[in-house]
């Protein structure tokens, strides 16, 4: 297995190569009235109450190109490193298939690990939280997968995982923290470096366990792309922003934004990468109410289904001050075209109907 310090652009190359055959190379889409609103100051009134209060609008140019995981299998870019855990598992000696293989989680990546255990003929032992939603816990059962319920907190699923792995003998695959998912995810945007044809000033993505972010990372490691992450600000859920300014890991969150896919701390091998080898440039985090109006911007504008938890980096784009004077800044009369990774579109009609209710 890769080790965290020999990830690099080549493993998300080689992960590439592995993974074709399974994956979909999702579509990148433009919108030139959101092209028009991102670079356009946002007014006055809408930054007070925030901490931009009383500032001069920062008036950045922003071409902006969206990658549609939402269009993934699956419905996320979770496929793409369960498809190469599976592929990269298959090449081991020491790989029983018949054993299976096991992880612990509440949505994509439990639905991600089913497909592609399935796909070889691999049985998958899932364990999901109790409080999981009926609608990932039938999406995760129609891939043949044998799912175990557990209480909500990380100790609680990790326990049950090793009573499956002590039972069976199934090789774990976690969500994240594992070298073969990161260079797996950073698949999504070497496509989008390959599809779109000027050169990419910079990649948002968003950030949970950061196995996304730092795949991204990886990817772009060699280009002089930059690339940020983005967090929801609810209840602290900008654990990867926080440790980022701070020079340490934060190692437990417990926040109920409603970008659930990013509920979760950035986990340790994701954060050698954002952090520790400084292949991040910078994190940035939105209101509630900012992941809102970008994702009725996006069903609205490119008719396409998207999660919460996939349009914090548009969020970031539209309304972060930092971020929109630092592009303002560093993008001058040329602006910046900008790559924004829609991280998946797996949301049920009655949490949308949830959602808006009160707009």
């Amino acid at each position: 297995m890769s080790s965290p310090e020999t990830l690099t652009l080549a493993s998300v190359q080689e992960a590439h190569k592995l993974i074709k055959p399974f994956i979909h190379q999702t579509p990148v889409l433009t919108s030139t009235y959101i092209n028009t609103l991102a670079s356009t100051p946002q007014t006055p009134e809408s930054l007070s109450n925030t901490e931009w209060s009383g500032q001069t609008p920062s008036n950045p140019i922003l071409r902006i190109h969206f990658k549609c995981e939402n269009f993934q299998r699956i419905g996320a870019f979770k496929a793409r490193g369960a498809f190469h855990a599976i592929e990269r598992l298959k090449q081991s000696p020491d790989f029983d298939p018949s054993r299976g293989v096991v992880t612990h989680s509440s949505g994509n990546h439990a639905q991600a690990l089913s497909l592609a255990a399935k796909t070889s003929s691999i049985p998958a032992y899932i364990v999901m939280p109790t409080i999981s939603t009926p609608s990932k816990i039938a999406a995760t059962l129609s891939y043949s997968a044998q799912i175990t319920f557990s209480g909500p907190t990380a100790p609680e699923r990790e326990a049950a995982a090793q009573k499956i792995i002590s039972s069976t003998g199934a090789a774990l695959i976690p969500p994240y923290d594992h070298p073969h998912i990161i260079a797996g995810q950073g698949t999504a945007a070497l496509e989008l470096l390959s599809q779109v044809p000027t050169p990419l000033n910079a990649i948002i993505t968003p950030c949970g366990g950061g196995g996304l972010l730092s795949g991204t990372a990886l990817a772009c490691s060699e280009s002089k792309t930059k690339v940020f992450g983005a967090e929801p600000s609810f209840e602290g859920a900008d654990d990867g922003k926080r440790g980022y300014y701070s020079g340490k890991r934060v190692e437990a969150v417990k926040s109920l934004t409603i970008g659930d896919g990013l509920r979760t701390p950035v986990g340790k091998i994701p954060w050698s990468i954002i952090y520790e080898r400084r292949l991040v440039n910078g994190m940035y985090s939105v209101t509630e109410d900012q992941i809102r109006a970008a994702m009725r911007l996006v069903y609205e504008r490119l008719k396409v289904v998207v999660e919460p938890s996939a349009v914090v980096g548009l969020a970031v784009a539209l309304y972060n001050e930092d971020f929109r004077k630092m592009v303002e800044q560093e993008g001058g009369e040329e602006g910046w075209d900008l790559g924004v990774v829609f991280s998946g579109g797996n949301v049920s009609l009655a949490a949308l109907g949830e959602l808006f209710k009160d707009q």
